[in-house]
C-alpha cells in the first residue's frame, strides 16, 4: 500500500494540465455498450475507476482496450445481461450497466452496488423511474432483475436531481422510440456530455443544461468517436491548493463555465483568476478572507469540493461556515485536518473553520477520494513533513497527482507504507 510524503510550506508556480473527467467518462463507457460496433472515447483520465468499470464491461462480452488517454470499446457481439456482485460492488458507477443493458437487450440482471465510506446512497430513484416508465423491476438475492420490453415512455419526476438516476434513466430510454419526459433531472456538465454523445449516436434529447429532458430514442444507435470534458473537480482542487499555499498556476484545459460557483467563492475569498483561451490562471498573493459555502446540486457549490474548501479556509482570516446539504456525514477529513493543527468545530452537517492557522506536518489517514485531496492541500501548506496513508483513494479520481504537484514546485513523493 502506498503513501504520500509531503514537505510543505512552498508556494506553487507553473502549469497543470487538467485531465478528462472521471465522472463524465464512466457514463460514456456505459453508453458505448448500447451501440453495436466500435466506439472510441478520447481524453480519458488514467484512473483506477476507469479500469474497474472496463473490467465490468469486459465481463459482459464487450472488448475494452485502454490506449494512453483513449478507451476503445467494441460492442459488436451481443453482451451478457448479467453484471455480478463481485464486480459491481467495487464501484457504484457499475450500476450504470442497468440502463445500458436495458437499452441494448431489453432485460438485465445487475447487482445492487456497493457503497462509499460515507453515507447511504440508495438507488431507489433509479428503480422508481424505470417502473414509472413501464419497465418491470424486481429485487432478488441482492440483484435487480429488470425488463424494459414493455416500457412505454411517459413522464417521470425525480424526487431529487440525482446524477446516477439521471444517467441510468437516460441510458435506459435511449433506444425507446416513444417520447419520454424526465423532470427535476441533474444538470451537471457530466450529464450534458452524455446527452451530446447520445444525440450524436442517433437519439433525440432536448433540454440539456435544464431540469427537464425530452427524449426520443432510436433502436439504431451508432458507435462513434467522442471526447470527455475536463475534470472540474480536479481543476477546483488545484485552485484550492494554490489558494492555500500561494503562487501562480495555469490550469490548462479547465472550463470556467463548469466552475462558476467555485470561482465566484474563490474570488470572494481573495483568490485571483483569469480566464484565457488556454484555461484558467489562478493567483494568490494576499491574505485570504473567510467565505461561507453551502453545497447544493449543480450549478450550486459542489459537494465534491467541500473538503478542499475546508482545507483552504484554514488560511482565511475569520470564521468560515462550510455546510454540506448533499451528503450530511461527509466530514471524515475534519479529524485528520485537526491532526495537522486546523481549528474546526462540527455542529450537525456544518464545519466551523477558524483561521488563519499555521498547520504542522503529521501522519494522517485518507478516508475517501475528496477527503484525501483536502489532506494533500493542507499538507502542502503545513510546516514540516506529512505522511498521508491509504492514498489508493486518490488514485480513483486524480491522474498522476504527485507528478503534477511536483512540476509546480511541491515537495511530494510516493512511497510504500
Amino acid at each position: 500500500m502506498d503513501k504520500l510524503v509531503i514537505e510543505g510550506g512552498l508556494p506553487l508556480h507553473g502549469d497543470v494540465r487538467i485531465a478528462g473527467s472521471k465522472n463524465a467518462t464512466l457514463p460514456l463507457m456505459a453508453a458505448a455498450v448500447i451501440a453495436p460496433g466500435q466506439t472510441v472515447i478520447q481524453n480519458v483520465p488514467r484512473l483506477v475507476d476507469i479500469h474497474t468499470l472496463g473490467k465490468v464491461i469486459a465481463h459482459l462480452g464487450v472488448t475494452v482496450e485502454h490506449d494512453d488517454d483513449k478507451v476503445v470499446m467494441d460492442a459488436t457481439a451481443t453482451p451478457s445481461d448479467t453484471a455480478p456482485y463481485d464486480l459491481v460492488r467495487k464501484m457504484r458507477a457499475s450500476f450504470y450497466m442497468l440502463g445500458a443493458l436495458l437499452a441494448r437487450l431489453g432485460h438485465a440482471k445487475v447487482s445492487m452496488p456497493g457503497g462509499c465510506a460515507w453515507g447511504p446512497r440508495p438507488v431507489d430513484i433509479h428503480l422508481k423511474g424505470l417502473k414509472a416508465l413501464g419497465a418491470s423491476v424486481e429485487l432478488e438475492g441482492g440483484y435487480v432483475l429488470a425488463d424494459s420490453r414493455q416500457m412505454n415512455g411517459g413522464r417521470f419526476v425525480l424526487d431529487f436531481p440525482s446524477v446516477g438516476a439521471t444517467v441510468n434513466l437516460l441510458l435506459a430510454v435511449s433506444t425507446l422510440e416513444k417520447e419520454t419526459i424526465l423532470e427535476n433531472v441533474a444538470r451537471e456538465p457530466e450529464i450534458t456530455n452524455l446527452i451530446r454523445m447520445l444525440n450524436r449516436m442517433g437519439a433525440r434529447i432536448e433540454g440539456a443544461n435544464t431540469s427537464q429532458l425530452v427524449i426520443l430514442g432510436s433502436r439504431d444507435l451508432k458507435p462513434l468517436s467522442f471526447a470527455v470534458i475536463p475534470d472540474r473537480i480536479e481543476a477546483g482542487t488545484y485552485m484550492a491548493a494554490v489558494g492555500r499555499c500561494g503562487g501562480d498556476v495555469m490550469l490548462r484545459g479547465a472550463d470556467p463555465e463548469h466552475l462558476t460557483m467555485v470561482l465566484a467563492k474563490a474570488a470572494e475569498a481573495g483568490i485571483k483568476f483569469t480566464v484565457t483561451t488556454e484555461g484558467i490562471r489562478i493567483q494568490r498573493e494576499n491574505d485570504l478572507r473567510s467565505v461561507d459555502v453551502e453545497t447544493a446540486v449543480y450549478p450550486g457549490f459542489p459537494t465534491d469540493m467541500q473538503a478542499q474548501w475546508i482545507a483552504l479556509m484554514t488560511a482565511a482570516a475569520g470564521v468560515s461556515l462550510v455546510t454540506d446539504t448533499i451528503y450530511t456525514d461527509r466530514f471524515t477529513h475534519v479529524a485528520e485536518l485537526m491532526r495537522l493543527g486546523a481549528e474546526i468545530k462540527m455542529k450537525g452537517h456544518t464545519a466551523k473553520v477558524y483561521g488563519p492557522t499555521q498547520l504542522t506536518g503529521a501522519p494522517v489517514m485518507s478516508t475517501d477520494l475528496r477527503a484525501s485531496a483536502s489532506l494533500v492541500i493542507a499538507a502542502l501548506a503545513a510546516k514540516g513533513r506529512t505522511d498521508i496513508l491509504r492514498v489508493y483513494h486518490l488514485d480513483r479520481g486524480y491522474e498522476r497527482l504527485e507528478d503534477k504537484f511536483e512540476r509546480i514546485g511541491a515537495r511530494i513523493r510516493r512511497e510504500q507504507e
